[in-house]
């Protein structure tokens, strides 16, 4: 057996940063300094052109004339195309056919492109775009939800979920009660909006840098809009600017434009769009009207239910199939439903196609049926927590209506934990005190848990791929298809690779994603980047180990439970030898230091035509208890206090795992409160910047903002280092802001009437509620019974 001399061994270390560690995001320094380099830093190649679009200024209508001849004239001005000009396919749906990447006879939303133009400067492409001569035949649109409910108007079929019988659960029910209400949108409002730049290769080819969710899906569309073979368009993408899914598909458009214009004039096209462009004609979170009929006994708990989901999907598909589904999979939350019917429809409008945004329609569903736990509780005069914990998923109440089993019942203890921690009880008592005391100002609280289903709702996404190199040096090249958007993907994929090899997290580099590296990947969407790449990753390190544990046994004659990594060091038998130096040593015996890695989800699958299956993984789960204070006089409040307690399971970063709970928490406020998309009755956007459409400031964050992860809980399945997915799943905690304003205007009626509440719940909507509670109060005020609006 060779020993090593000892100076090329290295000292015992631990090994810093591996899973499980509190490390800095790998880019936390570029963005703090300015460094990042996001597509519009990016060198301009010479012979830049910029791109632009002629938009509609019709909701529908046919277009009769377009002349574009004062476009072409511009200055600056070196190309314009239309669809006439796609050499390739002009439609670049997603999933189902519908997207036209430029518009031909009809037109079916305000803002939708009707032409392409490349200038030699970006304020000459804006311009000339404005310049075309329209003529157009109108035609009746369709606007609303309800409208298209009325017409029959779908984008795709709807779908429906049934168990038992809850048509005579409902009527056998001691209680019954219905509701209705309107879930409004979310604009995504990324930091970086949208944004290419595509630069022309050899072979008629195009090299793509794209703000994107989805590179394999921005090189398929672009390869097909260019009629090419895929593996003639290249795309990268290094980081975004924020996504939150409006980067899954919506990206694609501009990459297909920017390619048309760079395949024309054999230049290079940038395409940024301006905000209100980006707001225009971007889609955002789906708007739902959602109906419930529940029936409950005299304690609250659930004998049946049928709840209706209807989403405002705009003029095409998109995803708003597997949106509305995941709706619909979400419209029990974390509460056994019984006897059920869950119905979805997806409702075609003449408007932006709407699209991901996070949690892909689980939000939206959830909301309806914590509205109905609230309304539960007042026509009972039960707290609504009780209600809530009544009604949860158990080992005897444990399958969905869908059909899946819930295995891992977190929650009940989760939120015993958090009502403890938060001194809900105590809190209660004081608040309603305090209401009773006070005329005008009014306090509320509320606890509401997040169950949500972690995988792709369409199976064939659930797979992911990587490269891993390791050089001679010891230091580790990393690759993988998920994209960073800010949420610490790439750091938590190298800690994981870190761990795989025992090493320091400085030695792993995590390159752009890029389709020549890694083919075919699924989105970085469903809360599944870690789960998938992460497993990916560690595939590709587990096949370079055991060629190195062979290396080891074959050299040095010892068992392979004689080898170990560890601290930096490999371990053979007696002898310790330094990561380098036992890198070199395979190297050196022709050892391949390099592997792809693969992952597909195991277990999951779903049967539209029953209904059933088991479409997730496994679900995450979270609580949060959120208290405000609401001036009854003018619908302003403010959110003075807010406890989460969040299962990441066995957590790979907690510091980034923890940050994503507090981002996702204030994204899903924002969503229920300050942020209100304003259409007029033509279907023009009204709300398209920072003036008019109020995202969450630091300032609405709560005073007292406490967040916390709950400890000793690994998966039970087997994800990587039995983690649990947090993408997604916090910004539903947000809910509870949502409904501690509802719990505070409802104290002006002793918690006995169910106020209407819509939302976002804006200061008008507070306000709104307001009044028909002291309405409903002055008509009923001796009658101790509780009603729902």
């Amino acid at each position: 057996m060779r020993k090593l001399p000892d100076n090329l061994v290295q000292p015992p270390v631990s090994a810093r940063g591996t899973a499980g560690s509190k490390i800095a995001h790998d880019s936390a320094w570029k963005h703090v300094s300015g460094q990042a380099r996001y597509i519009d830093d990016l060198p301009e190649p010479p012979g830049l052109l910029h791109a632009a679009v002629g938009q509609s200024s019709q909701a529908h209508a046919r277009i009769k004339s377009m002349d574009l001849s004062a476009v072409r004239a511009y200055p600056g001005v070196e190309a314009v195309l239309t669809v006439n000009d796609v050499p390739g396919h002009t439609d670049i749906g997603p999933v189902f056919p519908g997207d036209p990447v430029l518009a031909g006879e009809i037109v079916e939303f305000i803002g939708q492109p009707l032409f392409a133009v490349a200038a030699t400067s970006l304020r000459a492409a804006r311009q000339a775009a404005r310049l075309a001569k329209v003529e157009y035949e109108p035609l009746e649109p369709v606007l609303t939800t309800k409208d298209a409910l009325a017409q029959q108007f779908f984008v795709r079929p709807s779908h429906t979920q049934e168990r038992g019988d809850p048509d005579k659960a409902l009527a056998e029910a001691p209680n019954r009660l219905r509701g209705e209400m309107d879930v409004g949108g979310q604009e995504h409002f990324y930091l970086e909006g949208q944004a290419c730049l595509v630069e022309p290769t050899e072979d008629a080819g195009v090299f793509v840098h794209t703000s994107s969710q989805h590179p394999s899906e921005v090189q398929k569309l672009v390869a097909e809009v260019l009629a090419l073979p895929i593996h003639e368009v290249q795309v990268e993408v290094r980081r975004m600017g924020g996504g939150f899914g409006g980067k899954e598909t919506q990206a694609a458009p501009l990459a297909c434009i920017s390619s048309l214009l760079a395949r024309h004039t054999g230049r290079p096209v940038k395409y940024r769009m301006a905000r209100p462009d980006d707001m225009v004609q971007t889609g955002k979170r789906h708007d739902f009207y959602n109906t419930y009929d529940i029936g409950f006994d005299d304690e609250g708990l659930i004998h049946g239910a049928d709840i209706m989901v209807a989403g405002r999907c705009g003029y095409s598909p998109d995803l708003s199939d597997a949106i509305v589904d995941r709706a619909m999979f979400h419209a029990d939350n974390a509460y056994y439903l019984d006897q059920a019917r869950v119905v979805g429809h997806r409702c075609k409008t003449h408007t932006v196609s709407n699209t991901a945004f996070r949690g892909f329609g689980g939000p939206q569903g959830m909301m309806i049926i914590e509205r109905a736990m609230d309304d539960i509780a007042r026509h009972r005069s039960l707290d609504p927590l009780d209600v809530r914990k009544r009604n949860l998923y158990g080992p005897d109440r444990d399958k969905t209506h869908y059909g899946q089993t819930v295995e891992q019942h977190v929650l009940p203890e989760l939120i015993e934990q958090l009502e403890a921690s938060s001194d809900y009880r105590e809190r209660r008592r004081a608040i309603t005190e305090f209401n009773r005391r006070s005329p005008v100002v009014k306090r509320g609280l509320a606890l509401t848990p997040v169950k949500f289903g972690i995988s792709f709702t369409a199976k064939h996404l659930n797979q992911a791929g990587a490269l891993v190199h390791i050089y001679t040096d010891g230091s580790i090249h990393l690759n993988h298809g998920g994209t960073e958007m800010g949420q610490g993907l790439f750091i938590k994929v190298a800690q994981v690779v870190a761990s795989a090899f025992q090493v320091d997290i400085d030695r792993i580099k995590v390159s752009a994603t890029r389709t020549d590296k890694v083919p075919n990947t699924s989105p970085t969407a469903a809360s599944s980047g870690s789960d998938l790449n992460g497993m990916a990753a560690l595939d590709a390190c587990e096949k370079i180990k055991a060629r190195l544990v062979e290396f080891a046994v074959e050299t040095y004659g010892v068992s392979a439970d004689d080898v170990e990594f560890a601290n930096n060091q490999v371990r053979v038998g007696k002898d310790l030898f330094g990561w380098a130096n036992f890198v070199q040593q395979a190297y050196m015996a022709r050892v391949s230091l390099s592997s792809s890695g693969f992952y597909a989800t195991p277990k999951i699958h779903y049967d539209p035509e029953t209904g059933k299956g088991r479409p997730f993984l496994y679900y995450a789960n979270g609580a949060a208890c959120s208290e405000v204070v609401v001036d009854t006089l003018t619908g302003e409040y403010r959110v003075v206090r807010t406890d989460i307690l969040h299962d990441v399971g066995q957590s790979l970063n907690p510091e980034i795992d923890i940050g994503q709970i507090e981002g996702g928490f204030i994204q899903g406020m924002g969503w229920l409160t300050t942020e209100e998309l304003m259409y007029s009755d033509k279907g023009q956007l009204m709300t398209t910047g920072p003036a008019t459409y109020k995202i969450p400031a630091v300032s609405d964050a709560p005073e007292d903002f406490r967040v916390s992860l709950l400890p000793h809980s690994p998966n039970r399945e087997a994800t990587v280092f039995r983690s649990k997915a947090v993408g997604e799943p916090p910004l539903m905690l947000g809910i509870a802001v949502w409904c501690a304003l509802r719990d505070a205007v409802a104290s002006l009626a002793d918690y006995r009437y169910s106020p209407p509440f819509d939302s976002p719940a804006t200061p008008e909507q507070v306000l709104k509620a307001v009044t028909a509670t002291r309405q409903w109060l002055a008509e009923n005020g001796g009658d101790s019974s509780c009603k729902s609006a």
